[in-house]
């Protein structure tokens, strides 16, 4: 590999640490990183760094030109994902980039944004500046999977979370819920939080426990993500934390079309918003895919489902489960219970050839195991 090439993966690699830093900070927009630098003797010299700020603007190459200022003129921009070519709420990315002077682009993928997809990269090229695309693709793809899965298929990224006792069990039947998980693990759910946009439960968890679904690290509280409700006959109670603390923390329901209207003006008071979609297969619960599309519709990309196997394995049925997060614990429950992981679950675990899993990591005294599809 040249020095050039090692340049443009080396940037590639920062940019991509930096989008990181936007994951359920962004949407509807995607979270992308960008590094202004110039060639050195002893490496890269970064002249800039960006990311896409809350709530998507401005854009990780804005942010990145205005810390290079003049240095930019003649430098190169390593970026993401492609520049964005429409006129929003703020001009287009590539336009900025033409009036910063910057001489070449490294992209490491096209927009799939079907107002782009392509046409940043176009322009650019016709202002003379060089372009190379596919530093990094693949990575690229993976951190913005949920964008992409949103513009392609119209629907969110779904992580689910699941915590199981040593031996297999989410919770004694018909018992009071368990703390299966320590310290360590339960902040690092905190941090999963903070990384999504969205988190999402079934009508069941919110009558059992009455959560508060919130990111609760200290100075991440901000980062807390819209809560999302799944129940088919409005049975979230008006009094419930959710709905209480819906117009400082966004919560929305979604609910059966044919849902009794009487049950949705005490949520609408409460800031609550009500979305309806089909029920499902033989009129039971919600059509899973239609929910998914509801929040997506809504700018929503990346969905944390902590709903419990029930749900877990409803989403694997309907090829919805792109991530598992499993956390076991030290002790068995040691008598019957419910388990963790359902049939569906399983054969997303066990059987799909496309999904990947770590080995488990000790976290203080639980262990934790990732699976994700590689689409």
């Amino acid at each position: 590999m040249s020095g050039a090439a090692d340049d443009d993966v080396a940037t590639m690699r920062i940019a991509l640490a930096l989008a990181r830093r936007g994951l359920g900070n962004t949407w509807p927009n995607p979270a992308v990183g960008a590094v202004v630098w110039k060639p050195g003797s002893q490496g890269p010299i970064i002249l800039g760094r960006g990311w896409t700020q809350p709530g998507g603007r401005p854009h990780a190459e804005p942010v990145a030109l205005a810390q290079a200022g003049a240095a930019a003129r003649g430098a190169t921009l390593s970026v993401t994902l492609e520049p964005c070519s429409h006129f929003g709420k703020t001009g287009p990315c590539s336009h900025a980039i033409i009036e910063a002077g910057i001489a070449r682009v490294v992209s490491a993928i096209e927009d799939p944004d079907p107002r782009v997809n392509g046409r940043g990269h176009i322009i650019l090229r016709a202002h003379g500046i060089d372009v190379t695309v596919g530093v990094l693709g693949r990575e690229a793809r993976w951190g913005n999977r949920g964008f992409i899965k949103r513009m392609v298929e119209g629907r969110p990224m779904v992580t689910v979370k699941l915590a199981q006792t040593a031996d297999g069990f989410a919770g004694a039947t018909g018992g009071p819920r368990l703390m299966i998980t320590g310290p360590d693990a339960q902040a690092r759910v905190h941090m999963l939080r903070a990384q999504h946009d969205a988190i999402m439960v079934g009508v069941g968890t919110v009558l059992a426990d009455d959560p508060q679904l919130t990111c609760r690290l200290p100075g991440l509280e901000a980062r807390s993500p819209v809560r999302v409700v799944l129940d088919s006959d409005l049975r979230t109670p008006a009094a419930s934390l959710l709905a209480r603390t819906a117009r400082e923390v966004p919560t929305w329901v979604i609910a059966a079309a044919d849902a009794p209207a009487g049950r949705e003006a005490s949520l609408l008071a409460a800031g609550v918003v009500v979305e309806r979609v089909p029920r499902g297969p033989a009129g039971q619960g919600l059509d899973l895919l239609a929910a998914l599309g509801a929040v997506a519709a809504r700018g929503v990309t990346r969905v944390l489902c902590e709903g419990g196997p029930t749900l877990a394995d409803a989403l694997a049925a309907v090829g919805q489960v792109d991530a598992l997060e499993l956390i076991t614990g030290p002790e068995p429950l040691g008598r019957p219970g419910l388990p963790a992981i359902g049939p569906a679950l399983a054969r997303f675990i066990d059987h799909d050839p496309h999904v990947e899993r770590t080995h488990p990591v000790p976290l203080g005294r639980d262990l934790w195991q990732s699976f994700a599809r590689r689409r």
